[in-house]
């Protein structure tokens, strides 16, 4: 029988620092980290994207360092990440190269995640990555994040990096192997709960506190994740992270948790798209552009008429037919001047209008609704 996680093209796996890190001594489980490594390369044999989202930055830096146990200032906080994130990625890069599997590391703060240009600029580095070949290893940016911007902890960031490369599933490899009804550390009678299909106050009335150690987040912020995911259309599951193999484990049945989304994440795209997002500018298009827009083709320059409105990269905007009335809306791919240089031009003429390799679409039809 196949489950969720086999029908998933693109997955997102979080990885917390109890499950990397030691107790306190700070040294990584690499027997662990190997045995998930080699459920990566079968995802990846049988055709699945993978992206990784870790946590164990600070645990690991802030014993390299010397830092006592216990709350650490942000300065300190800030080192040991930068002590730790590169042996974090080492780590990484020596378990996924025994398949032949390259890595890069991905650094982001809340702002990458919020701002507009940042936001697509980080989600262009994901999809090169993907196409390319290598698994991205994103954690958050601890040497350089304040207060202001972080996540706090990483199930928030791996469900905003599904939201961002619009991930199938979801994977929160933890210490508990889903979600109880009462909290199965005070009640030996709790029990597990296989599927969640609506996240009710019911069900956020269940997440308890983060438990004391290296993690920082804890079944409500796995909650407030799954809130994220399902509402991007991304399944989000929590599976048990302590044995060996847990993403096998997932994909032969084991016990865990689904949170189900409504729709996949196309469709919530294209919701977002058609509802939610002001137009700041319209392209108007030429017949020719209007007939292969409704066969459910990109936006070229070349069938670009007219362009209105000030807006940058990645801002929603209206297409219009040759009649002036709205068939669509898209995100666009270049600014307003831009757009106006390239309207008309075939798209290999791009490089030589503007002088950099842009898109050869102005709207992509992953990011385009039809009216």
């Amino acid at each position: 029988m196949t489950s969720r996680l086999d029908q998933a093209r693109r997955i997102v796996v979080k990885i917390g620092s109890a499950l990397l890190v030691e107790g306190q001594q700070g040294h990584l489980r690499r027997a662990w980290l190997n045995a998930l490594a080699d459920d990566l390369a079968a995802l990846r044999h049988d055709g699945h994207e993978v992206l990784i989202v870790t946590s164990g930055a600070i645990a690991i830096g802030r014993r390299h360092l010397g830092l006592a146990s216990g709350p650490l200032r942000l300065e300190e906080s800030q080192a040991a990440a930068a002590c730790g994130q590169i042996r974090l990625a080492h780590a990484y890069q020596e378990a996924l190269g025994r398949h032949e599997i390259g890595v890069a590391q991905v650094l982001l703060t809340l702002d990458d995640t919020e701002g507009r240009r940042r936001y697509l600029n980080a989600l262009s580095t994901l999809n090169t990555l993907l196409r390319l070949g290598a698994v991205p290893v994103v954690n958050e940016n601890d040497t350089v994040a304040t207060g202001e911007i972080r996540f706090g902890d990483n199930d928030r960031l791996a469900a905003r990096v599904a939201m961002m490369a619009s991930a199938d599933a979801l994977v929160l490899l933890s210490d508990i192997d889903g979600l109880y009804d009462q909290d199965p550390r005070k009640a030996p009678d709790a029990k597990l709960i296989p599927e969640v299909t609506a996240i009710t106050p019911e069900i956020i009335a269940m997440g308890g506190k983060a438990p004391a150690g290296d993690s920082s987040g804890g079944m409500e912020t796995k909650l407030i994740a799954a809130q994220i995911a399902t509402r991007a259309g991304c399944d989000m599951v929590i599976a048990d992270g302590r044995i060996e193999h847990p993403l096998q484990a997932i994909r032969n049945g084991s016990a865990c948790t689904w949170f189900t989304a409504d729709e996949n994440p196309a469709g919530a795209r294209k919701r977002w798209i058609a509802g939610s997002l002001k137009a700041a500018g319209t392209l108007t298009v030429d017949d020719g552009a209007l007939a292969a827009l409704e066969r459910g083709r990109s936006l070229l320059p070349a069938g670009v008429t007219a362009v209105d409105g000030r807006f940058e990269r990645g801002d929603a905007v209206l297409v219009k037919g040759p009649d002036g009335q709205e068939i669509g809306r898209g995100l666009v791919a270049y600014s307003c001047d831009d757009a106006r240089t390239i309207a008309g031009h075939k798209s290999g003429e791009i490089e030589g209008l503007l002088g950099y390799r842009g898109r050869e679409e102005l709207i992509h039809r992953d990011d385009l609704v039809m009216s």
